[in-house]
C-alpha cells in the first residue's frame, strides 16, 4: 500500500480521491510566472505524483499563465480514468506577472476555454471561482454575477462541478442558494485557523475543504515550535503540518506543491505520520499564539 492511499479518501463532487493530492502552482517559473528552469523535471514530478497514487491535481491556467496546464497535459495526457483535475478562474496576469481580477463574463468564459484547451479536456471536473474582491484575503461582497456565468458554462457542458476559493462563510452560504458547492479553498494551516468553524460546517455537509499554504505565515517562534515537534518525530516540518491537517478533519483534502521529486516523496510520506497528543497540544498552541 502506497503512502498516498494511507491518507484515506475524500469526495470531490461525485468523484472519490485520495486526501493527499498535488498542487501544480510551483511548476511554473519564479513568481508563478513564465516557464520553469527545467520543464522536463516538472514533467517527471507530475508523472511521479500519479505513479505514487495521487489522483487529485490542483491547477489553474493563470499559473504561468498557461504553463502549468500545458505541463500537465504533456506529462499525463491521456489522463488516467481516476485522475481528478481541479482548476480555478477569475484572475489574469499582466506582462509583468501581476495578478489582476478577471471576473467579467467574457474573462471567465475565456478562462474556462483556456483551461480546456491547455489541459486537453472536453469538460472540467471542478472549477473553483476565486474571489478577487480583495488581494489580501476573503472579504464580503456578492459573487452572484461570476457564479451566474459559471452556471451558464456548466449548462453548456463545459463544467461538471463548482467550488469556491478565498471566500467567507456568508459567500459560501449565498453560493449554495444558487448551486451545489463541492469544495472550498482558503488559506488555512496550523497558525491560521480563522476558518475553523467553516471547516467544521462544511464537514457536516460532506463538502471538501482544500487548504492552501499549509506552512504559510509562520513567525520564527512558531516555526521553532513546529521544528521541535518535527525533530521529536523524526519528520520534516512540512510533514508535520500536512499530518496535522489530515488529522484536523476528514473533509480536508491536501494539495501540497513542489517542483522537486525529493520533496514530493517527503510530502507523500506525511500520510504515514500519526501525531501523538502532546504534539497536537503544542501545534494547537501555535494557533493560540497567532490570534490577535
Amino acid at each position: 500500500m502506497s503512502s498516498v492511499t494511507l491518507s484515506g479518501r475524500g469526495t470531490l463532487g461525485d468523484r472519490q480521491v485520495y486526501r493527499l493530492g498535488y498542487g501544480a502552482m510551483q511548476l511554473a517559473g519564479p513568481g508563478v510566472f513564465g516557464p520553469p528552469k527545467d520543464p522536463e523535471e516538472a514533467v517527471r514530478v507530475l508523472q511521479a505524483a500519479v505513479e505514487a497514487g495521487v489522483n487529485h491535481i490542483d491547477t489553474s491556467d493563470f499559473y504561468g499563465p498557461h504553463v502549468t496546464n500545458q505541463l500537465i497535459r504533456k506529462a499525463l495526457h491521456p489522463y488516467p480514468d481516476d485522475l481528478c483535475i481541479v482548476t480555478k478562474v477569475s484572475a489574469r496576469r499582466d506582462e509583468k506577472g501581476n495578478w489582476l481580477p478577471a471576473m467579467s463574463p467574457a474573462e471567465l468564459t475565456q478562462a474556462v476555454e483556456d483551461n480546456l484547451r491547455n489541459l486537453g479536456l472536453d469538460v472540467l471536473e471542478v472549477v473553483n471561482l476565486r474571489s478577487m474582491l480583495s488581494p489580501h484575503g476573503p472579504v464580503e461582497g456578492s459573487l452572484e454575477a461570476p457564479l451566474t456565468t459559471l452556471l451558464e458554462l456548466k449548462a453548456r457542458g463545459l463544467i461538471r462541478h463548482i467550488g469556491l476559493s478565498n471566500v467567507t462563510a456568508k459567500q459560501v452560504a449565498d453560493a449554495q442558494k444558487m448551486t451545489p458547492i463541492v469544495c472550498v479553498q482558503n488559506l488555512y494551516n496550523i497558525a491560521h485557523r480563522a476558518d475553523d468553524a467553516l471547516v467544521d460546517a462544511l464537514a457536516a455537509q460532506h463538502i471538501a475543504w482544500v487548504p492552501f499554504f499549509p506552512l504559510g505565515g509562520f513567525t520564527p517562534l512558531q516555526a521553532q515550535e513546529l521544528n521541535e515537534v518535527a525533530a521529536s518525530l523524526e519528520a520534516t516540518p512540512m510533514q508535520v503540518a500536512l499530518a496535522w491537517l489530515l488529522q484536523r478533519s476528514p473533509n480536508i483534502l491536501l494539495i501540497p506543491g513542489t517542483s522537486s521529486r525529493t520533496h514530493l516523496a517527503e510530502n507523500i510520506a506525511a500520510a504515514q505520520l500519526a501525531l501523538p497528543g502532546d504534539a497536537l497540544r503544542i501545534l494547537d498552541n501555535i494557533a493560540t499564539r497567532a490570534r490577535p
